[in-house]
């Protein structure tokens, strides 16, 4: 469940909020998806407008060369990378949550143990298969 600290970063969970905030973080997330693109253009305007060191790579750029992952593994769930860890699904969610101050409580509330269970769930096997199949109907169309 949640988000294993000692493992990820070696920190207490009050350390590891503290670093969060500090260190770059990438986020992986298909901009040819409406539903994908209407988040992340939202969380990319807040972190520009906040000063974070956040970085969106678009899967379908160039940038996804330097991601370990093929496209098509991509398109089926976000991805976040933070201090060399990625992270994918809900716990992606919550890294990039936990960057962003106006977010930070949210990923607090969804990495609590039954929450973050559930999160997971629903994520995995509801809305990340739902967003995908709709990405594929729609390549599919054109």
């Amino acid at each position: 469940m949640g988000i294993n600290y000692a493992d990820n970063v070696g920190l207490s969970r009050p350390q590891f909020y503290l670093l969060v905030m500090s260190e770059e973080t990438k986020v992986l997330y298909n901009a040819q998806c409406p539903v994908c693109r209407f988040e992340i253009d939202h969380y990319r305007s807040y972190s520009q407008k906040s000063d974070l060191a956040i970085q969106f790579d678009d899967l379908n750029s160039d940038a996804l060369s330097a991601w370990e992952i093929t496209s098509d593994q991509a398109a089926r769930r976000l991805y976040v990378e933070h201090k060399g860890q990625l992270y994918s699904g809900i716990p992606a969610f919550i890294m990039l949550w936990c960057e962003m101050p106006r977010y930070r409580i949210l990923g607090r509330i969804v990495d609590l143990p039954i929450i973050h269970w559930i999160a997971c769930k629903v994520y995995d096997l509801a809305l990340a298969p739902a967003i995908y199949r709709w990405h594929l109907n729609r390549q599919r169309r054109t």
